[in-house]
């Protein structure tokens, strides 16, 4: 399954984002530019954290944070740090992995801030990783890490070039692969015990003709009102949800 070369680092805004990947991998930091008109107390406990694992801190004009994070709302503190590199392919996170996996594929999801929420939802139900393709998609940047509040920090991304033949190496792994989408058998009364990879489509559009006939099964999420679909980002988050209380249930 893919790997991926050398990266460049990356730029992660705002108090949540920067201080989740200082406490999470202080060595990964490169170094930390705070607004030098801030000097309030959030300001300086930050510098301090900084400084006491070792982390420059630069202050530095407000304009200049302006041109780090493209009008992103930085609240006065950016950070440089270096990609992660602890899970470059999907056999990395799989043989990591005791028990069953969970995984969450995201078939063209374009906004930010909807990876973002996808990427929280998969830290609080601890899914091993989410798998994006390469095209047509948005990658972890920094809008992204923002939105996920520190989730960006915890949970590895795996880009793909061919999302159904990375599909295809999943089953052949021993994962089933489960659609979410209309039309499927109810969410109520499917089976998630086993390795799962969760397949949730775009923002509108839903999973594209080949992603969906990748899956081995299609699931629905029952509707009580009169909207026609989900978010992504809270589809993916009562997917998990019910996998792993469906999976703790079973372990009793």
């Amino acid at each position: 399954m893919s790997r991926h070369g050398p990266r460049e680092p990356r730029v992660v805004f705002g108090f949540h984002a920067v201080l989740a990947r200082l406490r999470a991998d202080p060595a990964s930091v490169i170094e930390i530019f705070v607004d030098e008109a801030r000097a309030d107390a959030r300001a300086r406990d930050l510098a301090a954290t900084a400084e006491r694992l070792d982390v420059r801190v630069i202050r530095v004009p407000a304009k200049r944070l302006d041109g780090f994070c493209g009008g992103g709302r930085h609240q006065g503190v950016v950070a440089r740090v270096e990609v992660k590199t602890a899970a470059d392919s999907l056999d990395d996170v799989l043989d990591a992995v005791s028990g069953p996996a969970l995984l969450l594929v995201l078939d063209g999801v374009t906004d930010p801030h909807n990876l973002g929420a996808c990427l929280r939802g998969a830290d609080v139900f601890g899914a091993h990783a989410i798998v994006i393709p390469k095209d047509r998609a948005v990658g972890v940047n920094a809008t992204v890490a923002k939105a996920a509040s520190g989730a960006a920090e915890t949970v590895p991304v795996i880009a793909v070039t061919n999302l159904a033949r990375c599909l295809r190496e999943l089953k052949e792994a021993g994962v089933w692969i489960v659609g979410a989408d209309a039309g499927g058998e109810s969410l109520y009364d499917a089976d998630l015990a086993g390795p799962i990879a969760w397949v949730l489509g775009a923002e509108g559009s839903g999973l594209r003709r080949l992603t969906r006939e990748s899956c081995d099964r299609i699931v629905g999420i029952p509707q009580m009102g009169s909207v026609d679909s989900l978010n992504v980002a809270v589809a993916t988050g009562v997917c998990l949800y019910a996998t792993r209380r469906q999976r703790a249930r079973g372990a009793r």
